[in-house]
């Protein structure tokens, strides 16, 4: 695929973390607020910034390839605080051309309104939480919006911006896959240039997991899995990872940025970074709560938590990890741009013999894949490239 052609990149992820209500299967670090400060926000996003920036000379800061703000739901941020993000992040670091710039939007109809201001602040694809077609599922998935303004919603998007996506949520309880490909069908024909298809996982902490909401069995999620990849395939919207879809040229260069091993900086509340100012992998984590990263970059002008220095052995192992996921499968040219060392360095020579052997992974000019079958045992391929 053309998007694999050129290194990983330099990615900003900017945290946004309020939405309108919380979803009952959402483990994200996502808060409702009665009231929020927009011009306290803008402040302490240039000061993160101000103060990342300070890691490079002025002559050695890295290239930023695309800028993502995720949530929560950014959408809900004003037009002029993305603006004066972006502008800031311009200002501060040098950008390729062509630099990326995503803002994940809800499709609500007051959301909606306002996709031309966030066009004109700089964003230039849209990803649409729409997570079904279905009005009793939407409702089920404690979303906000219903099948008409999702409609509305994605049509908008794609008259609005140059690149777009949307994602759904596959795997619902009772949900067979007679009537998953229904639904696919239908997101295949609304579908520009990417999908975004995950299945329903019960996390630890969330309503769904208090209430006891079920995951699909194996079977049936194997099954959707494996519908999915075909009926988007045929579409042209082949996958590029385990849960993203697109047209040749279409990937999101952020995400992509994460699963190859490139370096990314991340601001905001909750935010997380891999990051190499000078030579060293750091990793970083910003401080959780909004209210304390607010006070936070106030009196220190960053809300960094915790950075630790990561031992080469270790970032290979995130690499490995993320490259797998894709389904071009792991590069040895990225594990040598990232920790100076390839495969072979990186994997049990064992565990990958084992996985060849029986069908899981095989071996291809410029690295590693999961094959189909190993897709679905990604986990478990993984642990055993890792030793485990």
């Amino acid at each position: 695929m053309a998007d694999r052609a050129a290194g990983p990149g330099f990615g900003v992820y900017v945290h946004w973390p309020y939405c309108e209500s919380k979803c009952p299967y959402c483990d994200f670090n996502s808060h409702v607020a009665d009231r929020i400060d927009h011009a306290r926000w803008r402040r302490a996003y240039a000061a993160e910034l101000d103060d990342a920036a300070a890691e490079w000379p002025v002559d050695g800061r890295p290239l930023v390839t695309s800028i993502f703000f995720g949530g929560g739901t950014p959408s809900l941020a004003e037009p002029e605080t993305i603006g004066a993000v972006i502008a800031d992040v311009c200002r501060r670091f040098p950008v390729a051309d062509g630099l990326e710039i995503t803002l994940e939007a809800n499709p609500s109809s007051a959301e909606a309104a306002r996709f031309a201001a966030f066009a004109q602040a700089g964003v230039n694809r849209l990803s649409l939480g729409v997570q079904s077609l279905d009005d009793e599922a939407l409702r089920f998935l404690g979303r906000r919006h219903g099948r008409a303004e999702a409609l509305r919603a994605i049509e908008l998007a794609q008259r609005t911006f140059g690149r777009s996506s949307f994602d759904l949520i596959a795997a619902r309880p009772g949900q067979a896959p007679a009537d998953w490909d229904r639904e696919l069908q239908e997101a295949v024909s609304l579908a520009a240039d990417h999908l975004s298809v995950y299945q329903l996982t019960i996390e630890s902490g969330t309503p769904f997991a208090r209430d006891g909401v079920p995951e699909a069995d194996e079977d049936t999620g194997a099954a959707i899995f494996e519908a999915t990849r075909s009926r988007l395939s045929a579409a042209g919207l082949g996958a590029y990872e385990i849960s993203n879809h697109a047209r040749d040229g279409f990937a999101c260069r952020h995400n992509l940025t994460y699963w190859r091993g490139g370096e990314y900086l991340g601001i905001g509340p909750g935010a997380h970074g891999r990051i190499r100012p000078a030579g060293s992998w750091q990793a970083e984590h910003r401080i959780h709560g909004p209210t304390r990263w607010l006070e936070a970059v106030e009196r220190q002008g960053h809300g960094r938590a915790k950075r630790r220095v990561l031992a080469a052995a270790e970032r290979a192992q995130e690499v490995v990890l993320t490259g797998m996921r894709l389904t071009g499968g792991l590069l040895d040219a990225d594990l040598q741009a990232s920790v100076g060392a390839g495969i072979s360095g990186a994997v049990d020579a064992a565990g990958l013999d084992r996985l060849v052997a029986g069908g899981l992974v095989e071996r291809t000019p410029a690295g590693l894949r999961a094959t189909s079958e190993g897709q679905l045992r990604l986990n478990g391929v993984v642990a055993m490239l890792l030793g485990g």
